[in-house]
């Protein structure tokens, strides 16, 4: 067979985006992984701007704060990328990121004041995004679960 004589396949077409199948469920719980992220990452900058530019009391507090808030933000920021694309391992960091908001949330509960509010907006954000990761639904759009 000489080269002429063949037929090329033509490529196969690549296969649509996943994230247009994911279910809302899963993309709902990206979605405030990331805000959760972002609230995270604006929260340090604030506190690194403060440290440079203010007058905290400790000025060196408040940039390993801000440093600390930054480094911590790419946990969601990084679920959130994964969990929209349908990665199956950024189920794990999702969960862990609502775990770890929930005792934030109460110690802004216990505050009182203003931050009250801010206490019942993580916590409800952290039960809604679990519960839509726990769902069937996404579990197995992550291929998670027992094979059927």
């Amino acid at each position: 067979m000489t080269k002429k004589q063949r037929t090329e396949t033509p490529a196969e077409p690549a296969p649509s985006s996943t994230s247009a199948a994911l279910p809302r469920r899963l993309t709902g719980a990206a979605v405030l992984t990331a805000l959760e992220g972002l609230a995270l990452a604006g929260l340090g900058i604030y506190m690194l701007y403060v440290g440079v530019a203010g007058h905290p009391d400790s000025p060196q507090q408040a940039e390993t704060g801000g440093v600390t808030l930054l480094a911590l933000a790419a946990l969601p920021l990084v679920a959130a990328r994964g969990l929209r694309l349908g990665r199956r391992w950024s189920r794990g960091p999702a969960l862990i990121t609502q775990l770890m908001a929930l005792p934030v949330a109460w110690t802004l509960w216990t505050t009182g004041g203003a931050m009250i509010a801010a206490a019942v907006a993580l916590a409800l954000a952290a039960v809604a995004v679990v519960a839509l990761l726990v769902n069937p639904t996404a579990t197995r759009a992550l291929g998670i679960g027992p094979a059927a």
